[in-house]
């Protein structure tokens, strides 16, 4: 990427408290171009979501789809809405349809407990929290969806695991592990989580990941069973780093680590694949606050960050990882300053919570 290139950004803002949330973390991606010299956004915002689907029968048009595939990065609110359901009774879930369709098999889930924020975890101010879950995010027990079979007698859903997503997923992890380690040598550690004492497909699982891990003997490679992993991570998550799982595993236990740090409302997230990537909070539509100024945008805030620093190292362009690092010291700043959102027990809605991390940016 030259200095003169902007990079294209696809923003879906989808339904209930989306597009609020969405806002400031476009006003903090503006304020960061104004202040970065060389870093340029160009933002094409496009229908997505329940509302849409409510609308006109479909979750997203073609013209969405299209703006998605040509973008540089996707940037995503929150999508669905309780009452709006496909005929099946599953929810209307674009952000899901994006990951089959663009193959996004690495779900980032980074799980960092900024100062101040309360934990439910004694002695996690202390000694920190900043880990990552990595979940596959298009097989696993997800590849039933929509097709599982539901008879009188029983239901059935099928796990897929496949060596060639799950040797780009292993690839990724273990880089993004050497990563973590080159910004801080304490870093560094790789921890698949499965359930190979029962089922041979995680014993499979197990063994791709060690033959991964030959090819990068600087990062420390060490299993966990699941029901384990969840117990200590509810004791001493600082002990953790990077972890790497199947998609339902994965889907679970990033809700668990999201909540030590505070809740959904704290917690960013990405959806990678070898070309596209989407970045959005953890946290859904949240409709019982929609349109009262009440949501917390932090999550939102922290995805654009995590979107900023893909798009570093995707195109080699370390202004953007420079940006990123700022966008999360101003966060950090902002609650050390004293700011609360209302679901974290304070008194601050989105519209305060956006002009505190703006001013800490400056």
């Amino acid at each position: 990427m030259s200095a003169n290139d902007a990079f294209h950004i696809a923003v879906l803002p989808g339904d209930g408290i989306g597009p609020e949330v969405m806002k400031p973390a476009l006003d903090v991606l503006h304020r960061i171009e104004e202040t970065t010299p060389g870093l340029k956004f160009r933002f094409t915002e496009a229908p997505a979501g329940a509302n849409h689907y409510k609308d006109t029968g479909k979750s997203m048009p073609d013209s969405t789809i299209k703006l998605c595939e040509e973008a540089d990065a996707i940037l995503l609110g929150a999508c669905g809405l309780p009452a709006v359901r496909y005929p099946d009774n599953t929810e209307i879930m674009p952000q899901v349809e994006l990951r089959f369709m663009f193959d996004l098999y690495a779900g980032v889930r980074p799980c960092r407990l900024v100062p101040g924020a309360p934990s439910p975890i004694v002695d996690a101010d202390k000694h920190g929290i900043d880990l990552v879950v990595i979940r596959e995010s298009t097989e696993g027990l997800f590849a039933s969806m929509g097709k599982g079979v539901v008879t009188h007698d029983e239901a059935r859903e099928t796990m897929v695991i496949t060596r060639k997503t799950s040797e780009r997923l292993f690839e990724f992890s273990y880089r993004y592990a050497e990563r973590r380690k080159a910004r801080n040598p304490d870093k560094g550690t790789l921890t698949c989580v499965d359930k190979a004492n029962v089922f041979k497909a995680f014993a499979w699982f197990r063994g791709l990941f060690d033959e991964a891990g030959k090819r990068h003997p600087g990062v420390k490679a060490n299993h966990l069973y699941v029901d384990a992993c969840s117990a200590m991570l509810v004791k001493r998550p600082w002990d953790f780093d990077v972890m790497v799982t199947e998609n339902m595993f994965g889907d679970i236990l990033s809700d668990l680590t999201a909540g030590l740090i505070g809740g959904m409302g704290m917690a960013p997230s990405a959806d990678i694949g070898d070309r596209h990537a989407v970045f959005q909070p953890c946290h859904g539509t949240a409709p019982d606050i929609m349109g009262q100024g009440k949501a917390n945008p932090t999550a939102m805030i922290l995805s654009a960050a995590l979107m900023l620093d893909w798009l570093a190292d995707k195109h080699e362009y370390k202004p953007a990882a420079d940006a990123a690092v700022r966008i999360e010291r101003a966060v950090d700043k902002a609650y050390a300053n004293g700011v609360r959102p209302l679901d974290l027990g304070g008194k601050d809605g989105t519209a305060a919570m956006a002009k505190a991390v703006l001013e800490a940016l400056e």
